[in-house]
């Protein structure tokens, strides 16, 4: 039997010394710093996200890695010294991108931050990070160390890195065949002399619509954040020297808000119109005297009197970078592969939040402070974009990817940029593996590689996991206990009225659609407009095709109607019932909450330039359309309704599709509502070896899991089930999993079990959640 859970384990300490008990050294001309050479596999510059996931996943394949971070802590970006939420392709749920939140590691980490961190406290996310490092034997740590310099092989590969700790006086050799740059600012690119660019493209090198013109600016800047407390009591403030004394330099003044801070502040940004990279600490000033400006003119302005317990907590002492250096790959994104969703042989990671620009002058612009636009759904980022063109060894990670500005626009937020480094981990692996560099990788193994990253629950577009050696996909039969057939969303949850439009998303294979009955609550007589509607893509789920419109004159009172439509789904797709906006009607809600069914609303998200509908005023190479997205928890209830004939689209032969999320269908296994235990069952007909079992279940990939500021309504998500046992043929018990809060698990038997039978009962506590799970694995 085998209960799952690891205690921690012994760090290496690189260089650690003997205790000196008294040490006497006589005057010399000149001393060397200590140092200290370190031979690895792969070397990752770098400790945000990107840099943190590439070194974790390469090291949990076996790979040997040195992670160097010049900070004190890991994240970057999400770490305490800046403080900024870890976003990707969910963005804020404010885009039409469902279920759309980075797989893999990146999913590990967000699930592990909302279990322990619902508050969102960004110190406790460093502990996260640097547990997640610590527990991996294969990794060598080296925080405060930056890199300074290096040598190369005569072939033009890097060859070794030299690095310098401030807290230990150490110099570090780091040698490897394979290096990866994830320092943001690509130091160990730009010294190997690695192609890059720093800039906007022109409109006529790629037809990118959206470039930027001189005027707008070519670079963002970047950001310090700020935190104030209520202490209770009145606060006094005097502001320093160097505070920005004429707040009217900076045109948001008239709209401040004394309630804002960390992250909602991403606005007070500059630089863009300096050198980003070696004029970040002039950067850093000007940011400090906008700050302590800022906060002055809210204490002493007379302006804010809800202000007066406030004080300033916490203000950042480095700021958040968004860009400098992009390093060219033997493939460059552009903002045509966003929009159009353009399919690559070599993907191995997406994207999904919307192209944000923002205006070069910052703070100081009297522009917005972004330009967003948003495509239909998420695209797909190729491996070649994730190396050197021209540095044979070294792969590049984070927001320096291969992407003109305008791509770099959506790539360069830290949850896909982590999905990026988590390909370049396994990438690493496979590269040991068979003696090749990145680009052979890609010609040779991409087959291999995107199938070693799906199998760790990373998403990418349109494919799914194919594994000849997964026992389960030779199982003989695989039946469960109940399977959902949904027939009702039943009412029992509350009146809603129509302020804005209303839509039930239920996926359809093909097949005719159903006729639904619902329960409506109306003021007076009125007309109620339904609208069935679908995406112009079954992957995607922007609503954008309208099939059919029905009218109900309803009348005042409670009542049942049912609307019948003719349509007939000919490929799997999910299709929206939609409830347009009638302030009249109440609709009838339901508490029952379903893996891969949601209700979705056609209202507003400023946050991130969603305003109920995107309508670009001139040309700029994007699309109109409206956006429809959930609510968040504890809102955004399903619709009641009653559904004929009811839809059969939760199957056990869901578990062995390959795929893990919601896509054009539910991929999927559901059991019955009242089945409060189910038994899914695999039999072979001669028996097997087991060694092995994955199981991948519903950490709720629609919710974005902000890590900080925002806090999460759950500390497990409520799809996710909690209790899990295996069992062979005999019930006897192999493994159990208790308080689960993730989405993989994994199970290695203390010894391989000879098996007729798998059976795995699983029980989700969540109250009106049925039992689901999206796929099991047996070697």
């Amino acid at each position: 039997m085998v209960s799952l859970g690891s205690g921690p384990m012994e760090g290496s300490i690189p260089g650690a010394s003997e205790p000196i008990i008294m040490l006497i050294e006589e005057p010399k001309a000149k001393r060397e710093t200590k140092r200290i050479h370190l031979t690895h596999q792969l070397v990752v510059t770098g400790g945000g996200l990107s840099g943190v996931c590439t070194a974790i996943t390469a090291a949990r394949a076996g790979v040997k890695v040195a992670l160097v971070q010049d900070r004190p802590v890991l994240g970057g970006n999400a770490s305490s010294e800046v403080r900024l939420w870890v976003l990707g392709a969910t963005s804020h749920m404010g885009n039409n991108n469902r279920w759309a939140r980075e797989g893999g590691l990146i999913d590990e980490l967000l699930l592990e931050n909302a279990y322990r961190n619902p508050e969102g406290n960004p110190n406790i996310l460093d502990t996260i990070l640097l547990e997640k490092v610590y527990l991996e034997e294969n990794i060598t740590l080296l925080l405060n160390t930056a890199v300074y310099d290096l040598t190369k092989h005569e072939d033009g590969r890097i060859a070794t890195l030299m690095a310098f700790c401030s807290q230990n006086a150490t110099q570090y050799e780091l040698s490897a065949p394979l290096f990866c740059d994830a320092s943001g600012d690509g130091i160990v690119g730009f010294m190997a002399g690695a192609a890059f660019r720093m800039g906007a493209e022109a409109m006529e090198e790629f037809g990118e619509k959206f470039a930027p013109s001189q005027e707008y600016g070519e670079l963002l800047g970047h950001s310090l954040y700020f935190y104030s407390k209520d202490t209770g009591a009145p606060v006094r403030y005097v502001a320093p020297a160097y505070a920005l004394s004429d707040i009217s330099k900076i045109p948001r003044f008239r709209s401040f808000k004394s309630s804002d801070f960390g992250c909602r502040l991403w606005w007070v940004e500059y630089g863009g119109r300096l050198d980003t990279v070696h004029d970040t600490e002039t950067i850093k000033w000007e940011l400090w005297k906008v700050i302590y400006g800022v906060w002055n003119h809210i204490k002493n302005s007379g302006e804010f009197p809800e202000a007066e317990n406030l004080t300033l907590e916490w203000v950042g002492t480095i700021p958040g970078k968004r860009e400098s250096r992009r390093f060219e790959g033997d493939y460059m994104l552009k903002q045509q592969d966003l929009i159009e969703q353009k399919t690559f042989d070599d993907a191995v990671a997406f994207g999904g939040w919307s192209i944000d620009l923002h205006p070069a002058d910052g703070v100081f612009s009297e522009k917005p402070g972004c330009n967003q636009w948003h495509s239909k759904g998420i695209y797909g980022i190729p491996y070649r974009c994730l190396y050197s063109r021209n540095v044979d060894n070294l792969f590049v990670a984070g927001r320096i990817i291969s992407a003109s500005h305008v791509a770099f626009g959506s790539s360069r937020v830290m949850a896909t940029a982590a999905h990026g480094g988590q390909a370049i981990g396994l990438a690493a692996a496979l590269g040991l593996k068979y003696n090749m560099l990145p680009r052979e990788i890609g010609k040779n193994h991409i087959h291999e590689l995107q199938q070693d990253l799906l199998k760790t629950g990373q998403y990418i577009p349109h494919l799914k996991v194919e594994d000849p050696t997964d026992l389960a996909q030779q199982a003989s039969t695989l039946t469960a206990s109940s399977t959902l057939v949904l027939q009702e969303l039943p009412h029992n949850g509350a009146w809603e009225p129509l302020h804005f439009s209303a839509a039930q998303m239920l996926p359809l294979a093909k097949r005719q659609m159903p006729a639904i009955t619902f329960k409506v609550r109306v003021q007076e007589p009125t007309v109620l407009e339904l609208q069935l509607r679908k995406s112009s893509k079954p992957f995607n789920h922007t609503p954008d095709v309208t099939l059919e419109v029905r009218t109900l004159e309803v009348v005042p009172g409670q009542d049942s109607y049912q609307v019948d439509f003719d349509y007939f789904f000919e490929e799997p797709c999910y299709a929206f019932v939609c409830f347009m906006k009638n302030e009249r009607v109440s609709l009838a809600y339901s508490n029952k909450r379903i893996t891969g069914i949601l209700s979705v609303f056609n209202t507003t998200n400023p946050a991130v330039s969603n305003y109920g509908k995107q309508e670009p005023v001139e040309d700029v190479g994007v699309e109109a359309f409206e956006f429809w997205c959930p609510l968040r928890r504890p809102e955004g209830k399903n619709i009641a309704l009653q559904l004929d004939p009811p839809l059969e689209v939760f199957s056990v032969e869901n578990l062995t599709n390959g795929i893990q999320r919601p896509v054009s269908s539910t991929n999927a296994w559901v059991g019955a509502y009242d089945e409060g235990v189910s038994q899914i069952v695999l039999a072979w007909e001669e028996s097997q070896t087991v060694g092995r079992v994955e199981l991948f279940l519903d950490g709720d990939y629609d919710h974005p899991l902000e890590t900080v500021l925002m806090k999460n309504p759950e500390t497990r998500m409520p799809f996710c089930a909690d209790n899990i046992t295996l069992l062979n043929e005999k019930d006897q018990v192999l493994a159990i999993i208790t308080d689960n809060y993730l989405s993989r698990r994994t199970v290695e038997f203390d010894s391989p079990q000879r098996l007729h039978e798998l059976k795995i009962v699983v029980e989700n506590t969540a109250e009106d959640v049925p039992n689901a799970l999206f796929e099991v694995r047996c070697y």
